[in-house]
């Protein structure tokens, strides 16, 4: 399994509309061959400061079969004008 860790800066004052359209968009990754599961973290210091962890069965299914899907340019409209700055994606494996 792979963990794909986001940090998602929202533009301040944007927050409840950006949580109510990844509402919105979660169908499109949770559709994706692929996808196991999600959160979605609020900071507690940062309020428009979130935390996505997502995990995938494979490195691949995030990277080719989600983002290169249909359902990730809907994903993208959704959300990606929310950001700034553009999140970094990482991906991680457990060790221990």
């Amino acid at each position: 399994m792979v963990k794909e860790l986001a940090i998602l800066n929202v533009i301040a004052g944007q927050e409840k509309q950006f949580e109510t359209d990844f509402k919105r968009a979660e169908k499109y990754i949770s559709s994706s061959e692929g996808y196991i599961n999600h959160t979605l973290s609020k900071c507690l210091e940062q309020p428009n400061k979130y935390a996505l962890l997502v995990n995938w069965e494979t490195l691949e299914s995030h990277i080719v079969g989600f983002r290169q899907s249909p359902e990730y340019l809907e994903w993208k409209n959704l959300l990606h004008h929310y950001y700034d700055p553009f999140p970094t994606v990482e991906h991680y494996v457990t060790i221990l």
